[in-house]
């Protein structure tokens, strides 16, 4: 089988002046964090110590292959068994429709500033099998165009943030991306207090060249799978697995392991029909979010209001803040019960636009 099996998409664009960065200094040293400046302030980012060398016997491969197909969207059935329709209707307690519970959410943000967290692909875009073709809708750009007029609102995504961007185009809004390790904000934001400053944020440029590295390596190991991509998201890889056959996710997932098993600096986890390579930094979608809250000046604050929708396991960091902090609101977006540490669900987009639509016409009211 030759390497056109393999999809490639690349994402390698330079993204211009660094007024923001993690040290490049005792990144793995014993020393616990390092400090980046933000118009004189100091925030500590904590760096976390290689991992030990990944494992690639068969019992593991195998755990990762039962993973990977619990990760699988579920088919929907005609009629569910009772037992199901209990388990859903338990779960549906417990994190009920921010839809039907709109007016408890919009209680919650009287007094405070609301700031919107949105993930992309599954939640403002559709899951499709070729990640390069994930468009949101005219109708749904629309909808998080209206938001970000009344409320600082940002995308965070595992995809590289140029890419993301691309797949937007509204210039209004932060966009964080390769799970927050790379930021940028609007260089003017009515709400931010930076002033006409831009914001720019990278926390693993050091990792580059081994990312860089690996991406190469992954596209000849696995180019005998048919229907994998591999996708370099800039400071993390994704490995696809939407359209490889069930019965070679064994191998493809060995294949990964041995790739990644020379470089302890590297940690593999798991997204929805994705293996993702990252830096063993400690910086997820949640620390993307405190560090956003931050820079518009709400750190600590109690009359701030965070909205976080997302779809993914990499959203539950998120949603995990939210939560501990009391002070905000993790929405889940999905159609089956499942662990999450949200407060409310959604099952689809379409929920997702009609959310961020009911927010607008709500705040167009008070005015």
């Amino acid at each position: 089988m030759t390497k056109q099996n393999v999809v490639v998409s690349d994402c390698t664009s330079p993204i211009g002046k660094v007024r923001l960065a993690a040290s490049n200094s005792g990144l793995f040293s014993p020393i616990p964090e390092t400090l980046a400046s933000l118009d004189g302030r100091l925030i500590a980012i904590s760096k976390k110590k290689p991992i030990k060398r990944l494992e690639t016997g068969g019992a593991r491969v195998n755990a990762w292959v039962d993973s990977m197909r619990d990760s699988s969207p579920t088919r929907t059935k005609s009629t569910p068994s009772l037992p199901e329709r209990e388990g859903k209707s338990s779960w549906i307690l417990r994190h009920p429709s921010a839809l039907e519970n709109f007016e408890q959410i919009i209680s919650a943000s009287k007094g405070k500033q609301i700031v919107m967290f949105l993930d992309y692909d599954g939640t403002l875009s559709p899951i499709v099998e070729d990640p390069d073709q994930a468009f949101m809708s005219m109708e749904m750009r629309e909808a998080v165009r209206d938001v970000a007029r009344y409320f600082p609102t940002a995308i965070v995504s595992g995809r590289c943030r140029d890419k993301v961007y691309n797949f937007v185009r509204l210039e209004e809004l932060f966009y964080a991306g390769s799970h927050g390790m790379d930021i940028k904000g609007p260089s003017k934001h009515p709400k931010s207090d930076k002033g006409n400053q831009e914001l720019i944020f990278e926390a693993a440029s050091e990792f580059l060249t081994m990312i860089d590295e690996v991406y190469k390596a992954l596209i000849n190991e696995i180019s005998s799978i048919p229907g994998a991509k591999v996708e370099n998201n800039k400071f993390c890889l994704a490995v696809h697995f939407r359209c490889v056959d069930e019965k070679r996710w064994a191998a493809l997932a060995k294949q990964v392991r041995v790739v990644i098993s020379v470089y302890p600096k590297l940690k593999l986890t798991q997204g929805r029909k994705v293996l993702e390579i990252r830096p063993t930094v400690k910086w997820d979608k949640g620390k993307a979010l405190e560090f956003l809250l931050e820079s518009l000046g709400y750190a600590n604050s109690n009359d701030v209001l965070p909205i976080y929708i997302g779809d993914d396991q990499t959203d539950e960091d998120a949603f995990k803040v939210l939560r501990h902090n009391g002070k905000g609101f993790g929405i889940l977006v999905s159609r089956v019960a499942k662990e999450t540490n949200a407060s409310y669900s959604l099952q689809e987009p379409s929920e997702v636009k009609e959310f961020l639509r009911l927010l607008v016409e709500h705040e167009r009211g008070l005015q």
